[in-house]
């Protein structure tokens, strides 16, 4: 299946896997239940660069960027809104976690982000 393809700066590759080796709890929590088609065969990759940005977790298939907003976040709402529109310019749709709803509620994460895809592929968790 072919996927659309968002291009990125390249200098971007190099900080994507800095983050992947500095990962939150949270986000290596989320991870092990994205990972390797675990969510409904879905292929998910982590710090991904998409055009001028990096997104926690996205799945090309849908077009969909999973972030999770922790302590990083709080003096960012606006960056991080204005960085959400323009990704959405290109097609990308998000779904937002705060740091403690994947800690603390990991079952509603999974079961939100499951029905988010139902939705869209026409099908029931």
């Amino acid at each position: 299946m072919k996927y659309m393809h968002i291009p990125y700066k390249p200098y971007l590759k190099e900080l994507a896997r800095q983050l992947c080796n500095n990962s939150t709890l949270g986000e290596v929590l989320l991870w092990r239940e994205l990972k390797g088609g675990a969510l409904l065969g879905l292929d998910f990759h982590r710090q991904k660069p998409l055009d001028s940005f990096i997104v926690d977790f996205y799945c090309p298939q849908l077009m969909l960027a999973v972030e999770i907003d922790g302590d990083s976040h709080d003096y960012k709402f606006e960056e991080d809104m204005l960085r959400q529109r323009r990704l959405e310019q290109l097609g990308v749709r998000f779904l937002r976690f705060t740091d403690r709803q994947v800690k603390q509620e990991m079952a509603n994460v999974l079961r939100e982000i499951g029905q988010w895809v139902s939705e869209r592929q026409g099908t029931h968790p």
